[in-house]
């Protein structure tokens, strides 16, 4: 039994304005997701992405290659349907935030983890009114509850296509607070990504590299920076 993969059938990838929003057309045929629902993009920047990734096909279609395709019907098919779900989900990050949570020792690694969270624990109390406690070790300890209550309403704001951007910045990093420094312009992406790694770059420095793992981070790496494109898109 042979594979079978969709091919391309279309000569003609158009963005068109629509109610809402825009959407993208093959031929005149709007895309559609895998459930068959009409996606509405909410605006051209990411209208244009998208169509780009559908133009770029040749021969058999292939969805690795189109990762704001993918987004955008995730957006669409998971996200819409139970937004409140989702956001309550990425909220209880909050409560055991990676950032909260710090090793008693070697030094150094203490050193860098305090280098690195701490301004963004002083940046939540004060750009996201949402003060944290810190704790060493891993067992898990509850956070203010008017922070984590802050916290839940920023997330709950979010509409379903930067949701879907706020959960893959979020459980990519292991950090709530690291996601809202990407979408609140704190650092760059590449940097925040990097603070969000600085347990498991000591390892490596530590015990010398496995390749299989810096193969995977370097697959979330580039999923991360991704969310913050396509969060970037939504304006």
């Amino acid at each position: 039994m042979t594979d079978w993969a969709a091919k391309r059938f279309w000569t003609k990838t158009q963005v068109i304005a629509v109610e809402g929003g825009y959407s993208v057309t093959l031929d005149g045929r709007a895309v559609r997701t895998p459930a068959k629902s009409a996606v509405t993009l909410p605006t051209q920047a990411m209208a244009d992405a998208v169509a780009r990734e559908w133009d770029a096909q040749e021969g058999k279609i292939n969805p690795l290659s189109m990762p704001f395709t993918r987004a955008a019907n995730a957006a669409t098919d998971k996200v819409t349907p139970q937004h409140g779900e989702v956001a309550d989900m990425l909220a209880a990050y909050g409560d055991s935030d990676l950032i909260c949570y710090r090793a008693s020792d070697p030094r150094g690694l203490v050193e860098r983890q305090n280098k690195g969270w701490d301004p963004l624990v002083d940046w939540s109390a004060t750009a996201l009114k949402a003060p944290l406690q810190v704790y060493v070790g891993v067992m898990h300890a509850e956070q203010p509850a008017a922070s984590i209550a802050a916290l839940t309403s920023r997330v709950h704001a979010f509409d379903a296509y930067r949701l879907t951007a706020f959960h893959d910045l979020v459980s990519l990093s292991g950090s709530l607070i690291i996601g809202f420094a990407v979408t609140e312009n704190y650092a760059s992406a590449e940097a925040l990504w990097e603070i969000s790694r600085i347990d498991e770059t000591w390892q490596s420095e530590q015990w010398g590299h496995d390749e299989e793992a810096e193969q995977m981070a370097a697959t979330k790496r580039e999923a991360f920076l991704h969310a913050d494109s396509f969060f970037r898109l939504c304006a």
